[in-house]
């Protein structure tokens, strides 16, 4: 008679130790989106579980579907349109090409152009016979565009016309280079006299073998060359694909340059590899996004947050946009816009975490506004992506008197970290051309002596349903206009503008905007500062997003009694014209390209978004 009473009262108390009982409302919450998110992952893997089996790569997956209909449209580009078969006719001549002049498995090229469908035939090409493309960012210039090839081990440059003048900038550098010139009237027909028949250098590309290089800011300061294997874009393609739910009749819009993973990789992947059609645009245009989809009727597309700003900035109050996209993915999205844009636009949106190299891959498939994604909490052991406790300031791991680290409570801010598992997609870390930056991006001995986990280098929250919410980049690089900028690279180029004078970069937040602002603090103490000087050589060495927006001119830096400096400290202070009292600040104004003095008036307009920068 007694046995369910106790039984009772031995649950009950179960359930109120450690408030366990939370956990029946945390599964209430999340089951149906765990279990949608659990199918959906499952697919994924059988889905390159057999491009595994039968041993397909990014060339031959493409090729099956040319072959399966080639007259479907597998770009639209102003006004033209490339079936699936022009691709590959072009991909196999280029390929021939390449062959006939020497170009082997495992050799790097460089290629520098905009955004078009020559430029995926080029790589794709490329890729028939084993040969790398390093996927060179347009903006770069001066040394940080020698570094990019260089660091690659580029033995040729495929540049575009438009790019003339910044190739000749290093040209003296990059002499044993082989040049081509994409556009010039020898290069275009020594192509279209190659053979369109397809290589049979194909049957000896790998699924684990490189196909791209992508380029990734980091703490190093130049650009490093991520390592991009067919398997490593056929996940990152897919999980877009299977986890946002696309079907293979979607339109796909991409107005992001294919240099970057969310461009090249994530949008021009659904061509590649599932037969979507891709509408491509050469560059961004906020008042033609929404015109361009409704024009080739698009179903979905991407975005950074910068872009969803923009998207909202010019759209009139109260007017309906004509338009058929139901998905957009991306990554960027201020919580503070969220809603409003879901709802002025009337989509939906799969908000991504992730980097191109890295492991540590999440995405919001149910919406939650302002998550970057989700793994539940019951389910670590199935995807190792965890947080770990860190200094605030430096962001490095803290670790306890046996040298390991420890997971973070729900709520509290951590360092994001992936476990780094060799043979599964999800979990690889290739790391970059550059061994040295590869090895600085792993921890080693987190949880247990000998484990190796992928370092983020991201600050992140997990709330108590598994959803993901990030807060802050650690390390010495911040995101400006979709871009990462490291500040040891700007400092370079000041401190060789400048000379003698000490200066230190670092990244500031302007209300209204997403991201961080550079921001410069020189040393100045004898007042000679020529600041046309400044800006000329900042605009002659440094892309545009990465010329700091902010000067602060001072006598000394802030130095701890150990001679760090306080960075922080700076960093806290921003360009707040009320709280440095000596108002020695100045603002890039970028209509005239100049350093002007940062006014009262000045300082008001651009915290109240009156003065976009």
């Amino acid at each position: 008679m007694l046995f369910w009473p106790v039984l009772l009262i031995l649950l009950v108390t179960y359930l109120l130790n450690n408030r366990r009982y939370r956990w029946i409302y945390i599964l209430y919450k999340t089951l149906p989106r765990d279990l949608t998110a659990g199918y959906r992952f499952l697919k994924l893997n059988l889905r390159l579980s057999k491009w595994k089996r039968n041993r397909e790569t990014i060339p031959k997956v493409f090729s099956q579907l040319a072959e399966k209909h080639p007259d479907k449209v597998a770009f639209y580009f102003e006004e033209e349109t490339w079936t699936f078969e022009k691709l590959e006719r072009l991909s196999n001549q280029i390929a021939h090409y390449f062959k006939s002049k020497g170009y082997k498995k495992g050799d790097s090229v460089a290629l520098l152009l905009d955004n078009r469908p020559e430029y995926v035939a080029l790589w794709l090409g490329l890729s028939k016979i084993g040969v790398i493309s390093a996927l060179i960012n347009t903006n770069l210039v001066a040394d940080s565009l020698f570094h990019s090839i260089i660091v690659a081990h580029c033995k040729a440059l495929i540049y575009g016309t438009d790019f003339s003048k910044a190739v000749s900038e290093i040209s003296d550098k990059i002499k044993d280079l082989e040049h081509f010139e994409f556009g010039s009237k020898s290069f275009d027909d020594e192509i279209k006299m190659q053979p369109s028949t397809y290589p049979e250098e194909v049957e000896s590309v790998e699924l684990q073998d490189k196909v791209i290089y992508i380029y990734t800011s980091g703490t190093t300061g130049l650009p490093k060359a991520a390592v991009v294997s067919h398997l490593r874009y056929m996940y990152a393609a897919g999980g877009a694909h299977i986890l946002a739910n696309l079907s293979s009749e979607d339109v796909f819009y991409n107005p992001l340059p294919l240099y970057h993973s969310a461009g090249g990789m994530i949008a021009v992947g659904q061509a590649l590899l599932f037969g979507n059609t891709i509408a491509l645009r050469k560059k961004f245009s906020a008042t033609n996004y929404w015109s361009d989809c409704k024009k080739y009727n698009c179903t979905t597309g991407n975005y950074i947050g910068e872009i969803c700003r923009y998207l909202l900035a010019v759209h009139k109050p109260g007017t309906k946009v004509e338009h058929n996209v139901k998905k957009l993915l991306g990554n960027g999205l201020r919580p503070q816009i969220w809603n409003n844009f879901i709802n002025t636009f009337g989509v939906q949106v799969y908000e991504f975490y992730g980097s191109t190299e890295g492991n540590s891959n999440l995405i919001n498939i149910d919406n939650t506004v302002g998550a970057v994604g989700f793994v539940p909490r019951y389910a670590d052991f199935i995807y190792s992506v965890i947080l770990i406790r860190c200094d605030e300031n430096s962001g490095e791991p803290l670790r306890n008197k046996e040298g390991l680290c420890s997971a973070c409570q729900p709520d509290e801010p951590g360092l994001l970290v992936g476990k780094i598992q060799k043979k599964m997609a999800h979990a690889e870390f290739s790391g970059y051309a550059d061994e040295k930056a590869t090895e600085k991006k792993v921890l080693r001995d987190v949880f247990e002596k000998g484990d190796a986990y992928f370092n983020s280098g991201d600050v992140l929250i997990q709330d108590e349903l598994g959803n993901y919410f990030f807060k802050d980049r650690t390390g010495d690089t911040f995101r400006w206009k979709g871009e990462n900028v490291a500040t040891s690279e700007v400092e370079a180029v000041i401190s060789n503008i400048v000379e003698l004078k000490d200066a230190v970069v670092y990244g500031v937040q302007i209300p209204g905007t997403e991201g961080r602002a550079g921001m410069a603090a020189i040393v100045d103490s004898d007042n000679n500062l020529d600041l046309e000087k400044l800006a000329s050589g900042l605009r002659s060495k440094l892309p545009g997003y990465a010329i700091p927006m902010f000067l602060r001119i001072m006598d000394s830096l802030p130095m701890t009694g150990t001679f760090k400096l306080k960075k922080v400290e700076l960093q806290k202070e921003g360009f707040d014209y009320y709280a440095i009292k000596d108002h020695r600040l100045y603002f890039y104004n970028a209509k005239v390209a100049e350093y002007e003095g940062l006014t009262q008036e000045i300082y008001d307009d651009i915290v109240n978004g009156k003065m976009k920068l």
